[in-house]
């Protein structure tokens, strides 16, 4: 028995040095343009909850410019990666105005996936449909209606790891990396949502605070639950 102890002591304390090893091996720093498609690859992969959503859409492309296009596009000198042995294995988009953003992605954005929409087989999952049906009527249900924190906070994050890399400090890194370069340039605030459990005990952890708590039903025909989602806050 004390020998299986030591042992797990040991597997431990090794995992632990390990960790620590590649944590010093993930170099952090600014978005470049030719981290483009890794991003996007990145944000495809783990835009369900961390999981893949092709299940309920087939188009990348499409989920990739809804969840990236305006912060590498747009807005990319406010984005920032992680990259381990010249591969990109996670990064942070972000923007230091919401209103900007929102209007950008509206006017700009939203067109042009409109037209993907229309003249793609984008339709063609039956599990699409459900997904697109259920997601309106949430919308109509008033389900993504929340407080403006914009003006408190008006800077906004989304961070994202490749799977093999999470639980190891770096997003904290890209967090913090991410952080001072907004207290650098003045902004008074940050804000941003996510529907993770883990993520909102990471973000409480790093020290976020809780601005407000909503929950949506449009995944209940395939969790069997509606989802919460958090708002996050932090005055810089």
């Amino acid at each position: 028995m004390l020998k299986d102890v030591k042992c797990w002591k040991n597997t431990r304390a090794g995992r632990k040095r390990r960790d620590k090893r590649e944590r010093k091996l993930v170099n952090i720093r600014k978005y470049r343009e030719k981290d483009r498609q890794a991003v996007r690859d990145i944000s495809v992969k783990t835009s369900f909850l961390g999981n893949p959503i092709e299940f309920f859409i087939n188009d990348k492309k499409l989920i990739a410019d809804v969840l990236t296009r305006y912060y590498t596009d747009y807005e990319p000198e406010s984005c920032f990666v992680a990259v381990s042995e010249g591969k990109v294995i996670g990064y942070l988009t972000g923007s230091i105005n919401v209103k900007i953003k929102d209007k950008i992605f509206r006017c700009r954005i939203i067109p042009a996936l409109i037209k993907r929409v229309l003249t793609s087989k984008f339709f063609i999952k039956r599990n699409t449909l459900k997904f697109i049906f259920f997601y309106f009527i949430s919308f109509l249900k008033g389900e993504f209606r929340t407080p403006d924190f914009s003006k408190e906070y008006p800077a906004t994050l989304h961070v994202n790891l490749d799977e093999g890399y999470r639980g190891s400090g770096i997003g904290s890194r890209l967090i913090l990396r991410y952080l001072d370069y907004l207290k650098e340039l003045g902004v008074r605030g940050i804000h941003f949502r996510t529907m993770s459990q883990k993520a909102k005990t990471f973000f409480r952890k790093m020290g976020f605070d809780i601005l407000y708590k909503g929950k949506v039903s449009y995944m209940r025909y395939y969790m069997r639950k509606d989802i919460p989602y958090y708002i996050f806050g932090e005055k810089l």
